[in-house]
């Protein structure tokens, strides 16, 4: 009577395949989750760390999404061959246009984007402990040539996903589009004349080195600290925090100058005295002054304090020193700390800071 039972048949399946269906389906998604993290620990060892959980974090949201879908799509390829379509509906097989066809190729074209979508994220996490080595090195090349290289790769990629979409899913001719975009060439090269020269613009940079990434640099009227360098443009962060985009053409062809090489940072400027400032004040004040900056342990002997100018309206001194170290918070910090020493010397000897004044003389007429 069981067997009765399991061979009746319902749209040309019988209850056996039906119960068949579910069973792989059902067993199919408790094992995925188990699975899923078994290759996910797997990737861990290989790529990362196990000590590390934030690695475990990061895995997992890259690749726990994708490789969910890629089973989805297994158990459903699976289970559905041990069913059949009913004859009665008259479908046409798959190497004819009809719904069969369109089923069997959106089934290929999800699981290649799946098998795809994984190497991606997997390149994804690779990269990302990749930056966070590199971070640690001294050197600031690989801190620039290593987002570039995991984009090179993922363009490279998606080209490779698209070439077997189009063969695989369209039957489209390879070699013979691969012969077409060699005639229609010189047209693409035409059109994308500015994208061609900002990539080359990049290979440059790499290897010409004007520049690496964490770098503070001035191009233009722009100065900040370099942030990525890609493909098409060069990101420079300014120090009102905005995001200045550079195509990588412009870099080549301007003048830069990285400020994050020079071993000091020079400041320099004025300050003014009252002209009843005795001589031997002035003297004082330029002595002291000078002391200052010597002595200063962010500063170097370079400096020079000199009584140079009668001003309109004061008398100036020139004030001129070399911070020890490229870095902007070092430079303004002891700015700050010199700044307020003068102000201190020049109300120790009893002396003032002019401002613009102007004498006005009237001339009386004796008649």
């Amino acid at each position: 009577m069981e067997i009765d039972f399991l061979s009746i048949e319902f749209l040309n399946n019988s209850v056996q395949d039906y119960l068949y269906f579910g069973l792989i389906i059902i067993l199919g998604l408790i094992l995925a989750r188990p699975i899923i993290s078994y290759l996910l620990r797997i990737a861990l060892k290989l790529f990362g760390s196990n000590s590390s959980e934030s690695e475990k974090e990061i895995l997992d949201s890259l690749l726990k999404k994708p490789l969910h879908y890629f089973f989805l799509l297994m158990i459903l390829y699976v289970s559905s061959n041990t069913l059949s379509l009913p004859q009665e509906w008259n479908l046409n097989n798959s190497s004819e246009f009809g719904i069969m066809m369109i089923i069997e190729k959106g089934f290929y074209l999800a699981f290649i984007c799946t098998i795809f979508w994984l190497v991606l994220r997997s390149i994804d996490f690779i990269g990302s402990r990749l930056k966070e080595k590199a971070a640690q090195t001294e050197s600031k090349v690989d801190d620039g040539l290593i987002p570039f290289a995991i984009d090179l790769i993922k363009v490279i990629v998606v080209i490779f996903a698209l070439v077997i979409i189009l063969g695989n899913v369209f039957n489209v001719n390879i070699t013979a589009l691969v012969a077409g975009l060699g005639v229609g060439g010189v047209a693409i090269a035409l059109a994308s004349k500015e994208s061609i020269e900002n990539l080359l613009g990049s290979f440059t940079i790499f290897f010409d080195k004007p520049f690496a990434v964490g770098d503070v640099i001035t191009l233009g009227g722009v100065t900040g600290m370099v942030e990525k360098v890609g493909f098409r443009s060069t990101r420079i962060r300014t120090y009102d925090k905005s995001i200045v985009t550079v195509p990588n053409k412009n870099i080549i062809n301007t003048e830069l100058d990285n400020l994050g090489v020079r071993p000091v940072r020079r400041v320099k400027f004025n300050i003014g005295l009252t002209y009843d400032t005795k001589i031997e004040q002035i003297k004082n004040i330029v002595d002291d002054i000078q002391k200052l900056v010597d002595d200063h342990p962010m500063t170097n002997e370079d400096g020079r304090v000199r009584f140079l100018n009668f001003g309109a309206s004061s008398l100036d001194i020139m004030v001129l020193y070399y911070v020890n170290s490229p870095e902007w918070e070092d430079l303004i910090d002891t700015q700050q700390k010199i700044n307020y020493s003068i102000i201190e010397i020049v109300n120790k000897h009893n002396s003032d800071f002019a401002f613009p004044t102007t004498s006005v003389y009237i001339e009386k007429n004796s008649n």
